[in-house]
């Protein structure tokens, strides 16, 4: 499988937080023939290990799941309410098209919302879409009908939309957050098995599960691991577009490089390693600060077993949360590089503290 259709697959096959299975087995099967061995946990959280003897330990990691919706509850006349599976937004929701996800297979249902004709001339009564009023209508005429199709209280729903190009510059879709992060990890250890490195040190190529619901496979996978360093890799917000507020949310661009953190969970040593990489081998970056988490699983592995040597390098993201998410493609392979680059000049048994 070429890292396209890898990338292609992997984006357009729903993963919503709890049932990432489907797109975990993707993910691994193509990186199979770049690690060793390789671990499932309980909750479905995967690592690729290289070098699995090794005493030191170090992570790269991105997260799985994409946000979603669940049932909550089906009216007599067969319309079905949902609740949030992460950070879903209801303001995007009318005249979207789902995928609600059942035992017997995927059916089809819709967003619908009330005709502009119907809503009032003043602007002060006309309703806007929120968790109250957001409705998923799947052609039935009943609650039974819709139990016939078999769904249920707890179904699980996501937006269809798939993968595509934007101005030959831009890739758009569902789910980049964070599967962008998973396909770029995964390209790192490709790259690592074709350059011939191998490193001294064991390294775990990890894709969590349930960040979108509060960092929990992070939090799992590293009690697991037990790491001494972790490099992790999300989505942050592109401040570019109409709407977003550069004094409060930084000035980030998409297409100007990998974003490096500041925040208490970064660790200082680390994160200047990262910038001195990126200025020796030319890899544009931008900084960004966070006051006090970086809310990605970074802040999972830094705050256990003692405190593990943690930092974030994140892909600039447009319109994070809704079905177009879009991410330069030149970010994507400047983020692939400077992960890369870190792995192979990264001493074995490096001791990151301050002081000692």
């Amino acid at each position: 499988m070429t890292s396209q259709e890898f990338l292609t697959k992997y984006l357009n096959n729903a993963s919503p937080t709890g049932y990432e299975s489907s797109g975990q087995k993707i993910w691994l099967d193509y990186l199979k023939p770049y690690i060793d061995t390789y671990e499932v946990d309980t909750y479905g959280s995967v690592v690729g290990i290289v070098n699995p003897e090794a005493p030191y330990k170090v992570v790269i990691e991105a997260h799985a799941d994409e946000i979603s919706w669940y049932v909550n509850y089906i009216t007599d006349s067969g319309y079905i309410y949902v609740i949030r599976n992460g950070g879903s937004d209801p303001i995007i929701a009318p005249s979207m098209r789902v995928n609600l996800h059942t035992k017997n297979g995927i059916v089809k249902g819709i967003f619908g919302w009330p005709a502009i004709h119907v809503r009032g001339n003043d602007p002060k009564d006309d309703p806007k879409p929120t968790m109250k009023n957001i409705v998923i209508d799947c052609g039935c005429k009943s609650k039974e009908e819709v139990h016939a199709l078999g769904i249920h209280v707890g179904t699980v729903a996501t937006f269809v939309d798939e993968l595509m190009e934007l101005n030959n510059r831009y890739y758009v879709g569902r789910g980049l957050d964070n599967r962008m992060g998973g396909y770029m990890i995964a390209e790192v250890a490709r790259k690592l098995h074709e350059e011939g490195f191998r490193p001294e040190y064991g390294l775990y190529i990890v894709n969590s599960v349930q960040e979108e619901i509060g960092l929990r496979g992070a939090e799992m996978m590293t009690q697991r691991i037990k790491p001494n360093v972790a490099l992790v890799t999300d989505v942050c917000h592109d401040t570019q577009s109409p709407l977003y507020d550069k004094i409060r949310d930084g000035d980030i661009h998409a297409g100007k490089g990998p974003v490096l953190s500041y925040a208490p969970a970064v660790q200082n040593n680390m994160l200047q390693m990262l910038i001195d990489l990126a200025e020796k081998n030319q890899i544009p970056f931008q900084r960004m600060a966070s006051s006090r988490w970086t809310g990605t699983d970074t802040d999972a592995f830094a705050y256990s077993n003692g405190g593990v040597a943690s930092a974030l390098v994140s892909l600039p993201l447009k319109y994070m949360h809704t079905t177009v998410e879009t991410a330069d493609k030149e970010d994507v392979a400047n983020v692939i590089q400077l992960m890369t680059a870190f792995l192979k000049q990264l001493p074995n048994n490096h001791d990151f503290r301050y002081f000692n």
